[in-house]
């Protein structure tokens, strides 16, 4: 090895040394330093992982690192554990955490929630409302230090009574945020205030409130398409998102007195005494197969001048949507039951409700109250069912006539018809007088339609083999399924429908169905059909319907045995044929339609001749 070569070397083992020791050994001391940091950092946040399980496992460990919170406060926020109050009377027990100080769970005491075993066994639980781990009700503030989120801040309990909890938390460096609860006794609300002090912004504070619906009911079908959230904006009716697709709505610039987060039968409201500067809300469908019903979104803007040194005054208002409890509690609150629009939820509301409360009153099983319901609808619209009665016993008195007519125009059917209208004319019989009733009674069948699902006096009450009268009762379970049926046979629905085939052949005795023949097997297939729709209602409707259809076949066969004497009523159409006839009137335009369908018919007869 030459001299050089060896100075080569020497010069190469100085530069290594050189370089190890300015570069290589203070970045891997470095790296050193971090690991120890980062490990003591996991440490520190497993041990407190540890106690938030160890306090209530069932709710998530809240993030350190928050995208809305300065990063200076990740070591005071470790120091902390978080903590759970409780504020209970006999209707609700709420559980309420200091972190965010937010409501963790609403335990809704005189309420189940029935839930199926592998072999379909019900077995009831509590109810509970606000519980999902993932649910989300923040503040967004504005500091000196920029947006800081509450629900990562950890607030003392400054006040613990056995009704009211006040907590205040640090925001940045000089703001604090104060929060009041008080429960009110033997009610489902809440009084509540926040008051932000040590800033001066004119900013609004934000509200982001996310909440996660569970299923609470056995039709789940029925509780999501009942589910949404509503809100109240002043001077204006009640609104509300859609309830079968994803939606949105907003109030931008308007003044909201309430938003509403609704079950089917239960809600968590926020309500503002003041009112909100402006809201959006938004509903998520969620896949059928998810443990969550919906997801409901809501945000809303408080007024910096409302908040900033003063009480913020808002309402809670947690549990069952029964209308004697909505109504007083806000303005409004009570039209987040779904009793249905325009006539159909002003009959629910003001005629079948008021009904419903005072046989309750009288008596406790909800299958016999149902029963009096139907009994006493049907002696209301008895006016109009005797008209009924009373066209059908005039055609039953013109048969022989009608089927003279029928034997002398057998071979022109038009002709036929024709003359057949004359003769109701000249007897003064309107033919489709047994089908007006029918149509005026339409309103109090549709409204009963949203009643029963939505009325919660009827949840989980059983009646006969029907295990809760506003889900659809369980007779017998398929072992398969049938599209647009399901897999499991109502008894209700089911004699719903024969009884509607056995109100059907009596009804039909006196048509006339030799101009449109398929009309009567139609009148037979229609409740078959509808028999699979009905299939899967709730039972206290198919109950009331097939009630409906008893007193329906009673009052024919009453009416035509009873209620009207054939010779007496052949004795006065008699009198109606002598009479001079007013011109004009739906009958004689009728008859003049049909002479003009003949009369188009027998031009197409000669030009085809």
């Amino acid at each position: 090895m030459d001299r050089n070569t060896i100075i080569g070397f020497v010069l190469i083992f100085i530069l290594f040394v050189g370089f190890n020791h300015f570069f290589w050994q203070p970045e891997m001391e470095a790296a050193k330093q971090k690991k120890i940091y980062e490990d003591s950092l996991k440490q520190v946040q497993q041990n407190l992982n540890d106690s938030l399980v160890s306090i209530n496992p069932s709710q998530p460990t809240p993030s350190i690192n928050d995208s809305t919170t300065r990063a200076t406060d990740t070591i005071s926020k470790i120091a902390h554990n978080e903590q759970r109050f409780h504020l209970k009377n006999d209707l609700v027990d709420i559980e309420i955490s200091n972190l965010g100080a937010v409501i963790k769970s609403a335990k809704i005491i005189n309420y189940k929630k029935i839930i199926t075993d592998s072999a379909d066994n019900e077995i009831k639980t509590d109810l509970y409302l606000l519980e999902d781990s993932k649910n989300t009700y923040d503040y967004i503030l504005k500091s000196t230090e920029g947006n800081i989120s509450s629900k990562s801040i950890y607030f003392n309990a400054v006040k613990q009574t056995d009704n009211e909890l006040v907590f205040e938390g640090v925001v940045g460096n000089n703001g604090k945020l104060t929060q009041t609860y008080k429960l009110n006794p033997n009610a489902y609300t809440l009084d509540y205030s926040i008051r932000y002090d040590g800033v001066n912004s004119s900013d609004p504070v934000h509200i982001h409130w996310e909440n996660y619906l569970d299923r609470l009911e056995k039709n789940t079908n029925y509780e999501r398409f009942y589910s949404s959230v509503y809100y109240k904006e002043k001077d204006a009716n009640t609104d509300y998102c859609s309830c079968n697709k994803d939606d949105k709505a907003s109030s931008e610039n308007k003044n909201v007195n309430w938003v509403s987060h609704s079950n089917q039968f239960f809600n968590s409201t926020l309500i503002s005494e003041q009112g909100f500067s402006s809201g959006s809300y938004e509903t998520v469908m969620l896949a059928e197969n998810s443990e969550d019903l919906k997801l409901l979104k809501t945000n809303l803007n408080i007024p910096s001048d409302q908040v900033i040194g003063k009480d913020y005054k808002m309402k809670w208002f947690i549990g069952p949507n029964v209308f004697s409890h909505l109504k007083p509690t806000a303005n409004h609150l009570e039209d987040i039951i779904p009793y249905g629009w325009s006539i159909f939820g002003t009959i629910n509301k003001y005629a079948l409700r008021p009904l419903f409360s005072f046989l309750a009153g009288l008596i406790g099983s909800k299958g016999i109250i149902i029963l009096l319901m139907t009994l006493i609808v049907k002696l209301l619209v008895f006016p109009l069912a005797y008209k009924m009665l009373e066209s059908q016993a005039k055609m039953t008195a013109l048969k022989p006539e009608i089927d003279k007519l029928k034997n002398k125009y057998k071979d022109d059917l038009q002709k036929q018809q024709m003359e057949t209208m004359k003769m109701y004319n000249e007897f003064g019989v309107n033919p489709l007088g047994g089908c007006f009733p029918l149509i005026l009674q339409m309103p109090i069948w549709i409204a009963l339609y949203r009643f029963f699902p939505a009325s919660i006096e009827f949840r989980q009450e059983s009646f006969l083999w029907a295990t809760d009268l506003t889900s659809y009762d369980v007779f017998y379970k398929l072992p398969f399924s049938i599209p647009m049926f399901g897999d499991t046979i109502s008894l209700f629905a089911f004699l719903w429908m024969v009884s509607t085939l056995i109100f059907s052949y009596f009804s039909s005795q006196t048509m006339d169905f030799s101009s449109n023949p398929a009309m009567k097997y139609m009148q037979y297939l229609m409740p078959f059909i509808f028999w699979f729709m009905f299939n899967k209602t709730a039972a206290g409707l198919t109950c009331y319907m097939f009630f409906s259809n008893l007193l329906n076949i009673l009052q024919t066969v009453i009416g035509k045995n009873f209620l009207f004497d054939n010779e007496k009523l052949r004795a006065k159409l008699e009198l109606n044929k002598s009479k001079p006839k007013k011109k004009g009137g739906f009958q004689e335009r009728l008859e003049e339609m049909m002479k003009e369908q003949q009369r188009i018919q027998q031009e197409k007869l000669k030009k085809k001749n």
